[in-house]
């Protein structure tokens, strides 16, 4: 791997973690609702129009701002509307105006990690759930914080904690397979990427992480083959004509292609 802000955007462009999906060294990306870098094709593939649901969500939540389950809901829904900056005011409301409650502190862990406010948000997620009685899913969306402030040895203890608590689960699997990645060792990230793939799990996005990991070592038709399960063949193979150039050290202007919103938006 040439250069690692190289990768961040060829993972920005195809791989969509959080993962930081999923993951992405100093790039911003977005958190899913169910903590777990992988894990928001709800809010990507959601049918209804997401400008309808901030504002119904919206009207709830002035009917009783001090309500949890209706800030809960519209912080949601401003996320998967992009309103990134919003959702974080309206979950910071929220959890002064409920002290101690876990599951607002988590959505706003989240959304403070959507707007790039990496510390606050690993801080605030840390007080989202307790020691005594962790949740694999909250220590997984922490393990993608970390990556991204770029401290992936620490990231990957988090996400070896998850797995005592859900082994072998593949979303957790996916991103320390991304962090592995972003610690420029793709041979380690495939390994563990082929056992989420084994997992037998139907998330497009492990699949295209795995893609990305071969690729990066040079198998660029094998990690073509692997990404064509998802992707149309002309985005699958641009997207590794992408990376071909990114090895060889000239970074072609990056592509408008995000396996996410194709795939699942590939991810969330």
């Amino acid at each position: 791997m040439r250069d690692l802000q190289s990768v961040s955007r060829f993972l920005v462009s195809t791989v969509p973690v959080v993962m930081l999906a999923a993951v992405l060294g100093g790039c911003q990306t977005t958190f899913p609702n169910v903590t777990g870098a992988l894990g928001a094709r709800a809010e990507a593939n959601d049918p209804v129009d997401p400008k309808r649901n901030v504002d119904s969500a919206a009207e709830r939540f002035r009917a009783n701002p001090r309500d949890a389950q209706a800030a809960l809901s519209y912080g949601q829904s401003l996320r998967a509307n992009g309103q990134r900056s919003q959702a974080v005011a309206v979950l910071e409301q929220a959890t002064i105006a409920n002290p101690g409650n876990k599951m607002l502190l988590a959505a706003y862990g989240r959304a403070l990690a959507d707007n790039g406010n990496l510390q606050q948000a690993f801080d605030t997620l840390g007080r989202s759930h307790a020691p005594e009685d962790p949740d694999w899913r909250i220590l997984s969306v922490q393990g993608a914080v970390l990556d991204q402030l770029g401290r992936h040895p620490e990231a990957q203890r988090y996400y070896a904690n998850a797995l005592k608590i859900a082994p072998e689960e593949p979303s957790v699997l996916s991103n320390l397979g991304l962090s592995y990645v972003l610690s420029k060792k793709p041979q380690k990230a495939e390994e563990v990427l082929r056992r989420a793939y084994a997992r037998g799990n139907t998330d497009p996005r492990v699949r295209q992480n795995l893609a990305l990991a071969v690729g990066l070592q040079g198998r660029y038709s094998e990690a073509e083959t692997i990404a064509k399960a998802d992707l149309p063949p002309e985005e699958a193979a641009a997207n590794v004509a992408y990376l071909k150039q990114m090895m060889s050290g000239n970074e072609p202007q990056r592509r408008n292609v995000d396996a996410a919103s194709v795939a699942d938006r590939s991810r969330s």
